[in-house]
């Protein structure tokens, strides 16, 4: 059956940020799809109610609360997987983000520390990731852009810049590490979590947000999970270096900030 295609039983996952929002979700989503998983983020609490809903699925999760704005903090995930679960499949660079901010106001200190909390910390754990995923005889990564490494929008600069250079490195990476690993990115349009609260609790920016997008709504943690879960499937197994659009139709940006003109 083409459904057994997006099974992924006996295989191991490491999502950063999976605390909560798209993290948590995709954590849970390749757990009901058979892998087991490492999971990882700041707060402990958050990952142990993730890890709670893993077993829910029937599969273990192993926690490391870690701060992941430290590349080397994100590659140490790659040998606790294997060292926990014995080998390593699947890596979801979920962890990144910058605040919005008006482009005099960037500093190249700010720009570069958007640049490594999005792009350096995937490259750490992608390098250490790759020497167990082809003992296990290859593997799938997925990367977290955005819909702004794609569009134009005023106060992103940083985050902007960092999240094109994520989708531009995923095709690198994918050149780099055919056949025995494919790479893959989604861009992420406005999705209903954590970081998005101030915008989902104003119900005009809101509406003004779900107006701006064609499929006429926010979207949930749980339709970007979907898409990681088809990356890192055998469903994807003809697709690498490629980055997918999940932004329900977004053309351009959809949220003004008042920024002011100079």
């Amino acid at each position: 059956m083409i459904t057994d295609r997006f099974q992924i039983t006996g295989k191991v996952a490491v999502v950063t940020g999976s605390g909560r929002g798209i993290g948590a979700a995709a954590a849970v989503a390749l757990a009901e799809a058979g892998a087991d998983v490492v999971i990882s983020s700041r707060t402990e609490n958050d990952l142990t109610e993730v890890a709670r809903r893993v077993a829910d699925a029937g599969r273990k999760a192993h926690v490391v609360p870690a701060d992941l704005s430290d590349p080397q903090a994100a590659a140490g995930l790659a040998k606790a997987a294997v060292e926990t679960f014995g080998r390593l499949d699947i890596v979801v660079n979920n962890v990144g983000g910058a605040y919005p901010r008006p482009l005099m106001e960037t500093t190249a200190d700010f720009l570069e520390e958007a640049f490594r909390f999005n792009v350096s910390n995937a490259h750490a754990l992608t390098t250490a990731a790759v020497p167990a995923m082809i003992e296990a005889g290859g593997g799938a990564i997925v990367n977290i852009s955005s819909v702004m490494g794609r569009i134009a929008g005023r106060g992103f600069a940083a985050y902007g810049t960092a999240k094109a250079a994520l989708a531009h490195y995923t095709r690198v990476a994918a050149l780099d590490l055919a056949p025995k690993i494919r790479v893959n990115a989604i861009a992420v349009g406005s999705v209903a979590t954590s970081a998005l609260d101030i915008v989902v609790s104003n119900p005009e920016i809101k509406e003004r947000m779900e107006g701006a997008t064609p499929l006429r709504r926010i979207g949930e943690p749980e339709d970007i999970a979907a898409t990681i879960l088809y990356l890192a499937s055998p469903a994807s197994a003809y697709v690498t270096g490629k980055i997918i659009e999940a932004d329900g139709g977004i053309q351009t940006p959809n949220l003004e900030l008042g920024l002011p003109d100079l």
